[in-house]
């Protein structure tokens, strides 16, 4: 088995002060094409330190990702450290001076001279191109180890992983055990139903089951040898013990309503207790804002003595108004906060208008609380979309009164 391991490099990220997201992102591209990680380390900027961390993975590592410190800045180090752990100076890149200056060009602007630092590499290093920014990557052999050095910005450092580290290593290594992914996006189910649910499951030798719990969705990951045909019954199990709590299979939920909208089908949105949530993260799916006909977000007040009937009338009235104004083909809505934790949803439709009364079973912070109204608000619009039952199971809520108008 491959020993790889990842130095993630910086004070910012050794303190916290930036989520090392290139490191989780590495491991699962990694993971999936065979070469999954040993060991992660993060290094501060310090010189030292950071030399000695890369000479001591050389020693017992095969492939070593180090990621971070490739700047024109004085906190970056790496390149130096590099060339202090292999005991050997560092030499200018002439190749990589053109192409920063003919970067600068295109932009209209003269090279500053702090960037030649990036055009300083261990001597020996080979370099790796960066399509993206100025910050060249390298490759050097130490001891046993490979180590591959990266710009910290993640849209450089997975070009760069993509286009050439992982072609590098599959041609380097006889790698035979890459997996691939699937992966189910959930809502409704905590992850100890979802594991006894998954007790009657029988995985084969080289599949494995993980999870990602992220507040309100749970995904879970099914890993499994490539081509093997015996995922798809796995599959199959899976989503027949989670049922209708599946909000997409290998995409997200608004991604998953995207492609069930019927085409020319558009939405319209009135939001209260949400406060403009379901809006804002519609605009993340391009093909979903493109189907926005109108929205509105109005203040989150609340009548104390207003009844069920009332609230459920006048969510209907709302969406028939956002009806006539932009003929919609299906509008959600979503009520005020109720005085005791609730909260009212709407969903019109051709075939009719559907309301629901829910509670939170616990106390969520104010945004997580909009997220979750938000989810249920656009789960009822899937489940429409799919032929199922509007009014859904949520483990985490309870349902006051539901009713189709």
């Amino acid at each position: 088995m491959l020993n790889v391991v990842m130095i993630s490099t910086g004070e910012e990220v050794l303190y916290g002060d930036i989520t090392d997201t290139n490191a989780a992102w590495l491991s699962a591209q990694f993971f999936e094409q065979g070469f999954a990680m040993t060991r992660r380390v993060t290094v501060g900027d310090d010189y030292e330190a950071l030399a000695k961390e890369i000479e001591m993975c050389s020693l017992s590592a095969d492939i070593v990702i180090v990621n971070g410190g490739l700047g024109p800045t004085s906190d970056d180090l790496t390149a130096a450290s590099a060339a202090m752990a292999a005991n050997v100076g560092l030499e200018q890149s002439d190749a990589w001076i053109a192409e920063m200056k003919a970067k600068y060009q295109q932009l209209g602007r003269v090279m500053p001279a702090a960037n030649l630092k990036q055009a300083m590499l261990p001597e020996g290093a080979e370099l790796i191109d960066n399509p993206v920014g100025t910050a060249c990557g390298f490759i050097m052999q130490l001891n046993r180890a490979w180590l591959f050095f990266t710009p910290g910005v993640p849209s450089e450092f997975k070009v760069m992983v993509k286009e050439q580290i992982l072609p590098r290593l599959q041609a380097m290594f006889n790698v035979t055990d890459s997996k691939v992914c699937h992966r189910l996006y959930t809502y409704g189910l905590s992850e100890s139903s979802i594991s006894d649910l998954f007790q009657v499951l029988t995985l084969p030798d080289g599949y494995c089951l993980g999870y990602r719990s992220s507040l309100p969705f749970i995904e879970i990951k099914l890993f499994a040898p490539q081509d093997d045909i015996r995922s798809t019954a796995l599959l199959s199990q899976m989503t027949e013990l989670l049922g209708d709590n599946i909000v997409g299979e290998g995409e997200s939920l608004l991604d998953s309503i995207a492609n069930l909208l019927p085409k020319d089908a558009t939405l319209a949105l009135s939001e209260q207790s949400s406060g403009g949530f379901a809006i804002n993260w519609l605009q993340d799916v391009s093909s979903l804002s493109a189907r926005l006909a109108q929205s509105e977000v109005m203040t989150d007040r609340v009548d104390e003595h207003a009844c069920v009937e009332e609230l459920s009338t006048l969510i209907a009235l709302r969406a028939q108004r956002l009806h006539l104004h932009s003929s919609a083909t299906y509008t959600l809505t979503t009520g005020p906060s109720l005085i005791d934790g609730g909260f009212m949803l709407g969903l019109t439709t051709p075939d009719g208008c559907w309301c629901q009364q829910l509670m939170f079973k616990r106390q969520y912070r104010n945004y997580d609380r909009r997220w979750i109204i938000s989810t249920v608000l656009f789960d009822m619009l899937r489940r429409y979309l799919q032929g199922k039952e509007v009014f859904g199971c949520y483990e985490s809520l309870d349902r006051v009164v539901s009713e189709r108008l």
